[in-house]
Parts: structure tokens; sequence; C-alpha cells
């Protein structure tokens, strides 16, 4: 299978590098600063699991604009850009996409099947959801820090992929209902501000019940506006998601007892947000909190912490780290 990563940052590198291990021709799309590395060091792939393999650059197609000669038939594209830039990227890709080219969107947020819809209405855009945590190292190396199974919308594009998929070691589970699997991920993805916020690595943070609390207080408002829309947010964690804000809530004795699954993950990882922030770049707080302040306000209900949350974001500057009872003032919970 041919394979074109949109957006070859950490979560594209890790899904392109075990499919490029895995045999199968991958093409990354992606800023000099990622393709420079790939190109001069191969394309390292490890997870908290103890896997890890290397794969060379003349075992990748790196480029930094796609053009009509990318495409190899068949050929899946697997969009990971941030959410703000997924219409650009659309309209890149219907420039050059033959048409009906399957485009799963591996992205945060629960908007950017809709974007892909509305700027490339003759691509096949797909809804997916990944739920782990990856981070780029150095030296082009991406490693996953937690545990999960890829999800994706059943269709028969994405049923010719799941074989493949698992045996890259890639768990792929599809689903009929992708609206309630993105929210349920969103839920989840609402302690990525509160971990850049943080800077500390994602383990330290949890383990901190002010951050948690402020955490539970997000995903409460988001459960409120959900009930109003009458959306149903899929299971994805271990716990139910109508249970995630009392579990987070608990004191740490009870919370480390059971969030134990929750609590797998490498000591060192960190959420895509602190990345951006140490990175310079546009964060994702618009496809999460702002999500959810857009839910609540389309159905009579109101987020106020998660509205804090995007300003909070919007003034933070790297380098900087907000205490757990600070934040919890901040955002008055």
């Amino acid at each position: 299978m041919n394979y074109v990563v949109m957006g070859a940052g950490a979560i594209g590198c890790y899904v392109g590098g075990r499919l490029a291990a895995a045999g199968h021709t991958v093409t990354l799309v992606g800023r000099p600063r990622v393709l420079d590395v790939l190109r001069t060091q191969g394309l390292t792939v490890t997870d908290l699991d103890g896997f890890k393999a290397h794969v060379p650059a003349q075992n990748l197609r790196l480029v930094k604009h796609l053009q009509a000669s990318d495409f190899r038939s068949p050929c899946t594209v697997l969009l990971c850009v941030k959410g703000g830039a997924t219409s650009d990227a659309a309209r890149e890709l219907a420039a050059v996409c033959p048409a009906q080219t399957p485009v799963v969107s591996l992205q945060n947020g629960v908007e950017n099947v809709a974007r892909i819809r509305a700027a490339a209405p003759g691509l096949r855009a797909i809804a997916g959801m990944v739920p782990f945590n990856v981070v780029m190292l150095k030296d082009g190396h991406v490693h996953r820090g937690t545990t999960g199974a890829l999800r994706m919308a059943k269709e028969p594009a994405t049923q010719a992929l799941r074989d493949d998929w698992m045996r890259a070691g890639l768990p792929l589970e599809l689903e009929a209902d992708m609206q309630s699997v993105q929210w349920g991920k969103l839920l989840l993805n609402l302690n990525n501000p509160v971990n850049a916020l943080s800077d500390k690595p994602l383990l330290a943070q949890l383990m901190d019940r002010d951050y948690r609390r402020v955490v539970a207080a997000l995903q409460r408002e988001a459960i409120s506006a959900l009930k109003a829309a009458g959306i149903r947010p899929a299971k994805v964690a271990s716990a139910p998601p109508f249970l995630l804000p009392f579990i987070l809530s608990l004191p740490n004795a009870l919370f480390t007892r059971i969030a134990a699954r929750m609590l797998r993950m490498d000591a060192t990882a960190r959420s895509s947000m602190w990345e951006d922030f140490q990175l310079g770049r546009v964060t994702e707080i618009d496809d999460l909190c702002g999500a959810v302040v857009r839910l609540a306000q389309g159905h009579g209900t109101a987020a106020p912490v998660n509205a804090a949350m995007c300003r909070l974001i919007a003034e933070h500057h790297p380098g900087q780290s907000i205490s757990g009872p600070q934040l919890r003032a901040a955002t008055g919970t």
C-alpha cells in the first residue's frame, strides 16, 4: 500500500514510520526543519512496549510540497496537520490527488472532517482518532509514550487497511459512530492545555490533584454541553466518559489505584500542546476548549472554564509555568 502523510510531525512520523518499517511506501510531507533531519538521520520509531525500528532515509519519500507524481494507486492520505491548517492542506491535496482519494484525519478535535469536505469535496474524507501520545526527540527519533488503539470510520477504504495496520503494530478499530469517538477523545485532550501550562511531564502533572481538578472542571462543562446536544461520547479511556471528572478529582491515594491503567505511560511523556509551545507554533486550543465553548453556546449552556483556558493559552509564553493552585484560581475552579 502507498501512503502520503500530510503533516510529518510526531504523530505523522510515528504512524508513517511504523508503516514504512513494515514495508509500505510512505511519503512524508512536512517542514524543512523535520525533513532535513530525516534526510541525514533516517527515522527511528520506538514505543513504551520496547519496539524499535530504524527506517533509512532512502526508504522514505520526503517532500515539502506535493505533486501529482507523488500519488501511486492505490494511495491513502493520512492528514496529521494541526486543526487550523486543515483547510489549506485539504486544498493542496485537492489540487494533486485523484478524485475520491481517501484522506484519513488523524487529528485532534471534532471539526476536521467537515473542514476537509468543505475545502476538497472531491476527496473522500474519513474520520480517525489517535489515542496515544507521541513525542519527537532528537536525530529523527519519535517515541510513543502512552497506549491505545487507533480508530477510524468503518467503510470499505478503512477495512482494506486494517490487516496491514495490525501487522505494522498499529492496532486499528473500525467504528460506525466516529462523532462519539472523537468527542470521547476530546474529553481526554482537555488535559493538553493543563499539561502545557504546568510545564511538567504528563505523569507528574497527573499526580498533582490541583491540576486534575482543573481538567475535571473542563470535562464537566464539555459533558454538560454534550448532553444538551444529544451526543453521547464513546469510551476511549479505561473509564466511562461520565466518570472521568469524578476519578480525576479523587485524592491521590485513591486516584492512583483506580486510574492505574490511565497512568501507564513513560515518565517523560508530554502533551502535543506543550511541544507546540516549545517550538513557537500555534496551538490546538481552539479545536479543544474552543470546540466545547461553541457546542455549549449552540445548545444553551455555558463553558466559562473552557473559555478561560482559551484565554490563558493565548496569553502564555514558552518557559513559563503555572502551579496547580494558580491555575485553579485563574480558571475559577
